[in-house]
């Protein structure tokens, strides 16, 4: 019976720990383990009359305290009924109860070989005592106590355990008595219990390794019942370690789990569609800035949120008007107009567009009735509207050559009217050159004709009127046509051609 029992045995324990995975309990805790097994007595111990004993069942237990993975204090007791080994033997019982020193130097996660050694006491007893007396009825001898076994945990606290135990007699026998000197040699095995001992936690989630589905989660990560990570966000990033843990889906984040933002709008990296967007700049729910004015000066920067559609702006969006006339560069078509000028809505004179058709038509732009004070060649002020017009039209046109040129009527001498003439167009010119700054007076020459170019016969006051007069002729015709082309192509959409010619 003996030798099938241990090969079963040492079978199922095996099949059972290969299905155990990594199952051990850890730290400090008590445990107890009832055991059973044989008992071999040595065959020279005759006793209580002169008979070996017979090998049988052995039934006992261990009490101990493991200290930590090495060391065990243990309190080993059992017992084996036996019997003298011939027809009508007497019964005998054997008991011991030792302490132990246990060492598991060698353990893994689902146990190991350990080793022990210790002291205590053995009794044996029969009931043969009609023939003996109390003393010999009873045998009290010391014990030392070594072995080793083997453990196996199948969960978190219950482990298979086998043992081999040697006993050796220590005799403690009163003088004169027998002295039996013996060895007994117990095999056993039984289950070992932990009492309230935590299971293995290598990963240290708080789920022991036996049921940890997930057994190298990180430290810090919080896992579920199975011991796996949860990543809650989804961010690749598990909850615990994540220090951003509502991070929206498809955000980049971190090693830490919290989103990017590399162009600071608030929409993280990821879902940002317009990642290169400048500090400050509002954006939509893509990260996109807006421009609602159409102005190139995104909004949240544009500090001129409704600027008018053309107008040149600077840096903060804000729409610049140089001449200060109330119409802004880009739609000013008369940018260099004094402020005191009132203009029309393109930035013009009030009379400019006619003024311009006039000179584009004719080539020249003549102004009748300039008033002068009789004989003098001083302005009044009511000349000044009108010379401010034709100003703003020479600003448009700063290629061309112009002759200023005074005419009157035929009162007075000849060389009078000549000399009054020029001093009249020479006003005229300075006024302009003044009160535009940009106007080049090296384009300009003046010219007194005096009475020698009448438009109408003197004959009455009305036509002397139109012979009193000042005009500004292009001289240099054929660059006010190809101007004129110019712009017209620009109008229509066109490449105006190239001008090969030099500009005289």
């Amino acid at each position: 019976m003996r030798a099938r029992f241990w090969p079963v045995l040492l079978a199922v324990i095996a099949l059972l720990a290969a299905q155990a995975a990594t199952a051990d309990p850890v730290g400090r805790y008590p445990y107890v383990t009832p055991m059973g097994g044989f008992t071999t007595f040595d065959g020279d111990f005759n006793w209580p009359a002169g008979r070996p004993l017979t090998d049988k069942p052995y039934t006992g237990g261990r009490f101990g305290y493991q200290r930590g993975p090495l060391w065990a204090l243990e309190l080993a007791s059992g017992v084996t009924p036996t019997n003298e080994d011939t027809t009508g033997g007497a019964s005998v019982s054997f008991a011991h109860v030792t302490v132990n020193v246990v060492a598991t130097p060698w353990a893994t996660g689902i146990g190991g070989p350990y080793f022990f050694v210790g002291v205590g006491a053995g009794r044996l007893s029969t009931s043969r005592t009609a023939t003996l007396s109390s003393y010999a009825a009873r045998l009290n001898q010391g014990l030392l106590e070594a072995g080793a076994g083997l453990r196996l945990w199948l969960t978190d606290g219950i482990g298979v355990r086998l043992e081999a135990r040697e006993a050796r007699w220590l005799p403690d026998t009163p003088k004169g008595a027998p002295r039996p000197r013996a060895n007994y040699v117990t095999l056993s095995a039984g289950l070992t219990f932990a009492l309230g001992a935590k299971g293995r936690d290598t990963d240290g989630d708080g789920v022991p390794d036996s049921r940890d589905k997930c057994p190298d989660t990180p430290r810090g990560a919080t896992v579920d019942a199975r011991g796996c990570p949860i990543d809650t966000d989804g961010d690749a990033i598990f909850d615990g370690l994540d220090k951003c843990p509502e991070t929206p889906k498809g955000c980049t984040v971190g090693k830490t789990g919290c989103q990017s933002d590399e162009d600071g709008d608030f929409v993280c990296d990821g879902l940002d569609q317009c990642a290169d967007t400048p500090k400050g700049a509002t954006v939509d729910a893509k990260g996109c800035p807006s421009d609602a004015d159409g102005d190139g000066i995104l909004d949240g920067i544009d500090q001129c949120a409704n600027s008018i559609k053309g107008c040149t702006i600077d840096a903060k969006g804000c729409t610049s008007d140089s001449d200060g006339d109330g119409v802004c560069d880009g739609l000013d078509r008369c940018p260099g107009t004094p402020a005191t000028l009132k203009v029309d809505e393109t930035g013009c004179v009030f009379g400019l567009v006619e003024r311009e058709n006039e000179m584009m038509d004719t080539g020249r732009i003549r102004l009748m009735n300039i008033p002068f004070d009789s004989d003098k060649a001083g302005l009044k002020p009511e000349a000044l509207q009108t010379l401010d017009v034709v100003g703003a039209v020479l600003m448009q046109w700063p290629h061309l050559k112009i002759e200023v040129g005074g005419h009157t009527d035929n009162s007075g001498g000849a060389t009078l009217n000549k000399k009054l003439s020029f001093l009249r167009a020479e006003s005229v010119l300075s006024y302009l050159t003044g009160r535009y700054v940009a106007l080049d007076g090296a384009r300009f020459t003046v010219k007194g004709y005096g009475k020698d170019k009448p438009l109408v016969p003197n004959i009455s006051a009305e036509n002397k009127a139109q012979n009193r007069r000042v005009e500004f002729v292009v001289l240099n015709r054929e660059e006010l046509k190809k101007e004129v082309e110019r712009r017209r192509l620009l109008r229509l959409g066109e490449t105006a051609p190239a001008d090969t010619t030099t500009t005289p």
